[in-house]
């Protein structure tokens, strides 16, 4: 479905077919990709701590990366929103939102650590290897060209 000022949803967009720059939301698309790819970066994260450190470890790992994902999540959202703005509130939101969001990712974790008996040591952990895995492995499918649907004819 078409957002309010006519851009084409990613699903909308047809194969072959490619967009004019500022027309799709790039960064909600590449957070939705980031998203995808937790399915294979996630389960093998919860069975090594549950390997490593029990049923809780397991559990753990898993919180730490529902917050990381959530986190891509947002950060794609709020950086679509701000280019359909200005420029500078782009670059603003890509600074301090990514201070914001290790703030809030921090914030989240501690409330859910204070508010459940989890193994903080798994879900911190696993909250850095998933977010560090996930990002690394966004850039290289960017930087090979794998987002196809990510180009546009200038």
């Amino acid at each position: 479905m078409a957002a309010a000022d006519d851009r084409p949803d990613a699903a909308e967009v047809p194969a072959g077919f490619t967009p004019a720059p500022g027309k799709v939301d790039v960064e909600a698309i590449l957070a939705r990709h980031t998203v995808r790819r937790a399915v294979w970066v996630g389960p093998p994260l919860v069975v090594l701590f549950g390997v490593l450190r029990g049923l809780d470890g397991a559990v753990a790992a898993a919180i730490g990366l529902v917050i990381v994902v959530v986190n891509f999540l947002v950060s794609g959202a709020a950086l679509s929103g701000a280019a359909r703005i200005s420029l500078a509130l782009y670059h603003a939101a890509a600074l301090f939102g990514f201070l914001l969001r290790l703030v809030l990712i921090s914030a989240t974790m501690l409330v859910v650590a204070q508010a459940a008996d989890v193994d903080r040591l798994a879900m911190g952990v696993a909250a850095v290897i998933a977010y560090l895995v996930l990002l690394s492995w966004e850039a290289l499918a960017v930087a090979r060209g794998a987002e196809r649907e990510l180009e546009w004819i200038s």
